[in-house]
């Protein structure tokens, strides 16, 4: 038989995916390994859905998505982010956040081209890029500039083939983030080189310390960026396989021809569900991001006590905790972890070469399995004799007053609603 395509046989498979694979396969096994939320999708969310199907709303959309949808889209992009759009020409509704990623990948680059990766990053970013024939150059970030870019870090990998940067902030792995301050740094670089700007937003409204602050929101910028956004995280709508790019409308037009030929349109079901999440559900994201709230300083702070050095993630829901102190790799750490205590967990490596002595925990998880996920971790890491680190436990006992706050609210919301009814 004559050779496949060199690039996809011999691409790696996600490293994700390998230890998902395991847990499948072990009996009472913890898998914290997976990005994806453990809420349901919130039900006037699904009723959208539901209506309709009932109501025979299953045939194709127009390609880029309906009209009621991408209008939602850029009206909610407006409230909630300051970023202004047409949502005729310049807002593209695709199959998840990954699709529109590949799409405008392949609108962009030519075999050759070479754009740059900000490292630690989602394992899709390097074998998307190398499918079109460009090649991914890889930008490290590192722990003690809290994961962040910067302006000369750029610089050092700019060549005269250089066509653009993906960056994600919130970040997947690590839960950095970027100020308004420094992607204005970093925008004046890009400017110079004049590059183009893939920046993958999926986690934006996920923050914990701020309001996320788009790089294409910035002066000369919105004509290079494409922003590739959806509803997987936000709205816990993964399996609706429901996002969408904005970008300039000439990018546009020619990604929504690729998307035209591999896909024809997003499943209809899904975008009058979107339709509903973009216009009322605002409140969702909050009580979600609340819970992870919680688990995130519960994880970060049970790291630490273990003697893991933990940085502190401002956005998504992950943590990046190091296990130099252990003298394994990630993958050696990973796997014992696996066969001694039944946790997985992602090796830091599988998002890039300087993810390398560190591992990813989600904490998408109820607490109750992230306490026995710990729990499990701990008797573990006491093999290595760490010594734990201080903790401040008074920003996580005002994260804790401010939810029971919050419950007793709710509560009473509730009890008044309940007393007026009768």
């Amino acid at each position: 038989m004559k050779e496949l395509n060199h690039t996809a046989y011999h691409m790696k498979p996600s490293g994700i995916r390998k230890f998902f694979d395991i847990v499948l396969q072990m009996k009472d096994a913890i898998s914290l390994g997976v990005g994806e939320p453990d809420f349901e999708t919130p039900w006037h969310i699904r009723e959208e859905g539901i209506a309709a199907l009932e109501n025979g709303y299953t045939f194709y959309t127009a390609n880029a998505g309906l009209a009621e949808l991408r209008e939602e889209v850029c009206l909610y992009q407006k409230r909630r982010f300051g970023l202004e759009y047409d949502s005729e020409s310049e807002c593209l509704i695709t199959v998840g956040g990954s699709e529109g990623l590949d799409i405008m990948l392949r609108a962009l680059l030519n075999p050759g081209d070479e754009f740059l990766v900000v490292e630690p990053c989602f394992v899709c970013y390097q074998p998307c890029t190398a499918m079109t024939g460009a090649i991914p150059v890889a930008i490290a970030t590192k722990e003690e500039n809290n994961f962040k870019i910067t302006p000369e870090e750029i610089r050092e990998k700019i060549t005269p083939k250089t066509k653009g940067i993906i960056i994600s902030f919130p970040n997947n792995p690590t839960g950095a983030i970027m100020t308004k301050k420094e992607l204005e740094a970093i925008a004046e670089v890009i400017k110079e080189h004049d590059l183009y700007v893939i920046s993958d937003e999926i986690y934006a409204e996920l923050t914990y310390s701020g309001k996320h602050f788009s790089i294409a929101a910035l002066p000369g910028m919105k004509e290079r960026t494409i922003v590739i956004s959806g509803f997987s995280k936000a709205y816990a709508m993964t399996g609706w396989r429901l996002g969408y790019t904005l970008a300039p409308a000439e990018i546009t037009a020619v990604a929504k021809k690729i998307h035209q030929y591999a896909i024809m349109c997003s499943p209809t079901l899904s975008q009058y569900a979107g339709i509903e999440a973009a216009r009322n559900g605002d409140a969702d994201i909050e009580k979600m991001k609340e819970a992870y709230n919680q688990r995130r300083r519960f994880l970060v702070k049970s790291f630490r006590e273990m003697g893991l050095s933990c940085f502190e993630p401002e956005g998504a829901f992950y943590v990046f905790p190091s296990i130099q102190a252990t003298g394994l790799s990630s993958e050696e750490f990973a796997l014992k972890l696996l066969e001694e205590q039944k946790v997985a967990v992602v090796p830091g490596n599988a998002f890039g070469d300087c993810g390398e002595g560190f591992i990813r925990c989600s904490y998408a998880y109820s607490i109750d399995e992230l306490k026995l996920a710990v729990a499990r971790i701990g008797k573990f890491v006491q093999q290595f004799n760490l010594k734990p680190e201080a903790v401040d436990s008074t920003e996580e006992n005002k994260v804790a007053a401010k939810a029971v706050k919050t419950r007793k609210t709710v509560k009473t919301k509730e009890q008044k609603k309940t007393k007026s009814s009768k």
